[in-house]
């Protein structure tokens, strides 16, 4: 016989456990169909990381390399070696930088405003935008343009990055698949946001960060989209291993062994906050600055990207002169300068790793600003990498003991997160993203301090020109929240004392019930019987039909007019749901009844104009206070 207290436990646990069980099917089977198909996007994410991989590499190799003569190095530590791509034997012919990105330019330029205007740009906003004003739709055709026009600017020469192409693909194929599924918009807005965290997750080589970047980035604020986590978490895996079989599993980035051991050490990381965040201003407001001056250049749009990368061009050629081959990083992805000054950037100048730092900014406006296709994350990576280098190289000359040689290469990773969370207001997933790309997971809580600095004290301007401030500024959510706050009142709060109403009786007239609305401010009036019994309303368009003939005039009467299909009020319906009555009853007023022995008792009517009144009552004083 077993002791009672076992016995005890045991019989609570068989009654538990098919409990447990059933509750959670059913959380499992609501969520089923979309993790299934997530699993799905994940998959052809993951392999659109490894096409657009290949492309640009490609052009990269038969452009740059093969024909310019430019070899970037040293590569990032983690890239695949394809034997297809040897190194090229071709000297450098700097005079070629003005040719060759110009091409690309041209090539894209053609393809983006002849078969998908929206392809132009970095393709991450625009995969924002759908998710907040286009209901998640994007065209099928914009990911393959996206991806061929990307290869082409990036490979020859344009500055940008991958994770807008691939971000694009991603999405792209999430929302094609919800279409073919006739998935509701809310599935497909998910699956979209799933894909774009499924490409950042595959060309990066982080999970963790693609989804919690594709449910951060949508919004300025430090908020994030609580739906979009689980199907994003679910592709990100899936296009993690899938982009692993072909690329492998090291972190993008190779960094020595780098640790955070001293609380003082958060002091000189403050002036790293400082520069980040100007060199984050100077970023935004360049490219939107750039983005409009190209759109009054008097030529058509087609041309404006060759524009641009004749210009990239023409820039990095002038820094070649100054500075050698190494600052020609402000071209193509740039990644040579950003190993550079991860490793050992002693070997580098603080004025070479300024100038590729603050070159790619005008490369990269140059470049996506016209009109050019590629990413802006991958720049931002060389951006605040070579200029958190040059920081800490300048700290160490003036400060050694506190800033050793060997902590150089921290400011250039934690440079790297500082700088993306001031420029895209993303402080957890840069955070994320940037030790994932690294495997620099000891320098987690002196990023922390930088990237929550930075986001605080930035400005408003976000190099993601779509996200919106919260998620109740978000159109996809604003019906949501009005919802929520008319839930919190209820129908009684409206009732009137009944004298306010006329009231009108089946066998009232037709000239009586006019009388009634002239002395009435309801477009809608209410037929009751004895005890005020509710009977039906009648509605003034109604009576304004009726009274068109004038020969039926003295035989009309109320109860012809009368409509008695309807569905009233009642004193503890909410709002919300007060506001589902008036679209199915299609009138502008309603009655408040209470029911007694199965009959409807009339109590007054309610507006519809009234429930928007307690709708701004209600969110006024909040109003207030976020102006304060």
């Amino acid at each position: 016989m077993e002791p009672p207290e076992t016995s005890s436990i045991f019989r609570v646990l068989v009654r538990w456990f098919p409990d447990f069980l059933i509750r959670g099917s059913k959380r499992a089977r609501a969520q089923l169909r979309i993790l299934a198909l997530s699993v799905i996007v994940g998959v052809v994410a993951g392999l659109g990381a490894i096409v657009f991989y290949i492309a640009t590499r490609g052009v990269e190799y038969y452009a740059l390399e093969s024909v310019v003569g430019y070899s970037p190095s040293p590569r990032p530590a983690g890239e695949p070696e394809n034997p297809k791509f040897e190194k090229s034997t071709t000297s450098l012919r700097p005079w070629l930088l003005l040719i060759v990105p110009t091409l690309g330019g041209l090539a894209c330029g053609f393809l983006v405003y002849t078969f998908a205007p929206e392809a132009e740009g970095h393709g991450t906003d625009a995969v924002i935008s759908a998710y907040h004003s286009l209901e998640g739709r994007i065209r099928k055709r914009v990911p393959i343009i996206k991806t061929v026009a990307s290869a082409l600017t990036i490979g020859m020469g344009g500055s940008g990055g991958r994770e807008g192409p691939i971000a694009q693909i991603g999405a792209g194929f999430g929302v094609a698949l919800a279409e073919f599924m006739n998935l509701r918009s809310v599935d497909r807005r998910i699956l979209m946001a799933a894909g774009m965290g499924a490409g950042i997750a595959a060309i990066f080589r982080a999970p963790l960060a693609g989804a919690l970047f594709a449910a951060e980035v949508l919004y300025r604020s430090p908020e994030f989209e609580p739906e979009v986590i689980l199907p994003a978490a679910i592709a990100s895996v899936v296009s993690f291993c899938t982009f692993g079989l072909y690329a492998g599993w090291s972190p993008l980035f190779h960094v020595p062994e780098l640790a955070f051991h001293n609380p003082l050490q958060l002091a000189p990381y403050l002036f790293l906050v400082v520069f980040m965040i100007l060199l984050a201003a100077a970023y935004t407001n360049s490219f939107y600055g750039f983005v409009g001056l190209f759109k009054k250049v008097p030529i058509k749009p087609h041309f404006r990207p060759a524009l641009g990368a004749f210009l990239t061009g023409l820039l990095g050629l002038g820094l070649y002169y100054f500075f050698g081959q190494r600052s020609l990083a402000v071209l193509g992805f740039g990644y040579s300068a950003l190993q550079s000054a991860l490793t050992d950037p002693s070997q580098m100048t603080i004025w070479l790793l300024l100038a590729i730092a603050v070159g790619k900014i005008l490369t990269t406006g140059l470049t996506i600003g016209s009109g050019g296709s590629g990413g802006v994350f991958g720049p931002s990576m060389v951006i605040g990498g070579c200029g958190g280098a040059a920081l800490g190289l300048f700290l160490h000359r003036i400060w050694p003991g506190l800033v050793p040689q060997s902590e150089v290469p921290a400011y250039a990773l934690v440079g790297m997160a500082g700088f993306f969370a001031a420029a895209a207001k993303t402080p957890f997933s840069t955070l994320i993203i940037v030790s994932e790309m690294t495997g620099g997971y000891h320098m987690l809580l002196p990023a922390l301090w930088v990237c929550a600095l930075a986001y605080i004290f930035s400005d408003k301007t976000s190099i993601y020109s779509s996200q919106v401030e919260t998620r109740s500024r978000s159109p996809v959510h604003q019906g949501q929240f009005v919802r929520e706050i008319l839930a919190e009142v209820h129908v009684r709060r409206l009732i009137k004392p009944a004298s306010n109403v006329p009231l009108l009786r089946p066998g009232d007239s037709l000239e009586k019930a006019m009388e009634a609305f002239d002395d009435s401010l309801y477009p809608v009036l209410p037929v009751v019987a004895e005890a005020d019994r509710l009977l039906g309303l009648v509605d003034l368009e109604e009576l304004h039909l009726a009274s068109q003939s004038a020969h039926a005039t003295q035989l009309i009467l109320v109860a012809d007019m009368m409509l008695t299909d309807i569905h009233p009020l009642h004193p503890d319906d909410t709002l919300d749901r007060a506001l589902e009555l008036f679209v199915d009853n299609d009138l502008q007023a309603l009655p408040i009844v209470e029911t007694i022995d199965n009959q409807q008792r009339y109590l007054g009517m309610v507006r519809r104009y009234e429930i928007a009144s307690q709708y701004l009552q209600r969110i006024h004083p909040l109003s207030r206070l976020k102006r304060r």
